[in-house]
């Protein structure tokens, strides 16, 4: 399974790349006299940009920043259900005072896994985004070389940069996503519509993941603008990257100077990027609980 998602991750990993460009690019495209004297590349579009990262930094530029970002994946898939499962059960077990409705239980679990696997592998994710932010002239040369200049130059709270938007946004996305898929679930399954090999689980992730990211992305644009702050701030692709300070000055600068645009750029590829991981994930989660579930019941009755 590890080798499977590893290699699915090593295939989405361009259209990362290009997500993050997108939403570190400050320069509106309908407006020309924001792109004069850019001295960084002006992208437009999935395609646009995938041809110009190709175009000026190869094959190998699409790819940057996908070691850091493979372990979190893997990490945060990890301690995400982990988290899910435990919290959960703990609130399915509360008496029947305190018992919560179905939706709430998934919503409440959803967000606190969400909060437990962004806070435990941030540094991951800030190291993932930087890497995907270099152009041709590099910032950092190595994992090691990146985490050394980091704590160096900017101490601890420099591997936690945007750790409010990023909690700000899951908590609310993963919510939102279970509960929408818990929703899903049941009305998609073959009693009431047919779907062939249990697909009904993926659909509903796909669904759920959809409406989720894009009730939350404005804080995902947040994120990687806050991420990419500190000393080498103006050394990435983009060389005009404003200097942002907290989340909420954050969203009201962007959505003052760039409007609804700059708040949504790279939403599409996202969601290309996003929705088939989910489900993916959901369908294995779902297959790989069934077969715990049924080895823990043969045990017991040993």
């Amino acid at each position: 399974m590890l080798i499977t998602f590893t290699r699915s991750r090593f295939c989405i990993a361009p259209l990362d790349v290009i997500k993050i460009r997108l939403q570190l690019q400050i320069h509106s495209l309908s407006d020309p006299t924001s792109i004069r004297g850019i001295d960084g590349p002006v992208y437009k579009g999935t395609l646009g940009t995938l041809k110009q990262i190709l175009r000026e930094e190869g094959l190998t530029g699409l790819w940057k920043g996908n070691i850091p970002a493979e372990a979190m994946y893997l990490m945060y898939g990890a301690i995400q259900f982990s988290a899910y499962t435990h919290a959960s059960h703990a609130l399915n077990d509360l008496p029947s005072p305190y018992k919560l409705p179905d939706s709430a239980n998934s919503f409440i679990s959803g967000a606190l896994a969400g909060a437990c696997a962004t806070t435990t592998t941030y540094p991951l994710d800030l190291l993932r985004t930087r890497f995907a932010a270099q152009g041709k002239d590099r910032v950092y040369f190595s994992i090691l070389s990146s985490v050394r200049q980091i704590a160096t130059t900017e101490g601890l709270p420099g591997f936690f940069r945007g750790l409010g938007a990023g909690v700000s946004q899951i908590v609310p996305y993963m919510g939102l996503f279970f509960a929408g898929y818990e929703a899903l679930k049941p009305v998609l399954s073959k009693d009431v519509v047919p779907l062939p090999f249990g697909s009904s689980d993926a659909v509903s992730g796909v669904v759920a993941s959809v409406l989720a990211k894009t009730a939350v992305y404005p804080l995902d644009t947040t994120r990687k603008r806050l991420q990419v702050q500190g000393p080498t701030r103006s050394q990435y692709v983009h060389r005009n990257i404003p200097l942002y300070k907290g989340v909420i000055s954050t969203v009201g600068r962007i959505w003052k100077n760039e409007g609804r645009r700059g708040m949504y750029r790279g939403l599409t590829v996202s969601l290309m990027k996003a929705a088939p991981a989910s489900a993916v994930t959901m369908w294995t989660y779902e297959r790989t609980m069934g077969v715990l579930t049924s080895m823990d019941e043969k045990l017991k009755e040993v």
